[in-house]
């Protein structure tokens, strides 16, 4: 029993690096690095850039509120109902451009309040 444990404890880590070995040759280890750093989670879906969601939007930086993504958001996806002949991939980029740019606005007023708290502090009444 005790010279099967021992066999195993060798044999277990010489497996995984011979698997680590071969996923560096076959670029195995490259594409999930290159996945990772396109922000693609462990199922393969990548997220879409903030530049894509205006894009899908129909927005600027400038123009990205709250209320106007909610707005481009039931407008297109209106539009796009399978119901009506519209396309079920498009609403789901619609969905998704909505997702990420609600997600940016947040960080966005949460940046500008966490600022404007900054700059009012030390400006107290004086005696």
């Amino acid at each position: 029993v005790i010279a099967g444990v021992a066999v195993l404890a060798r044999a277990i880590p010489a497996a995984y690096g011979a698997a680590l070995a071969n996923a560096r040759k076959s670029g195995a280890d490259k594409a999930a690095e290159e996945a990772a750093r396109k922000g693609a989670s462990f199922l393969g879906k990548a997220r879409i850039s903030r530049d894509e969601a205006l894009n899908v939007l129909n927005l600027t930086e400038g123009e990205a509120t709250a209320e106007a993504i909610q707005k481009q958001y039931d407008r297109y996806f209106e539009a796009n109902k399978v119901e009506k002949g519209g396309s079920f991939y498009l609403q789901s980029k619609i969905y998704r451009a909505k997702e990420l740019l609600d997600e940016y606005v947040k960080e966005k007023n949460a940046e500008m309040m966490k600022e404007g708290q900054g700059g009012s502090q030390g400006q107290g009444k004086t005696k």
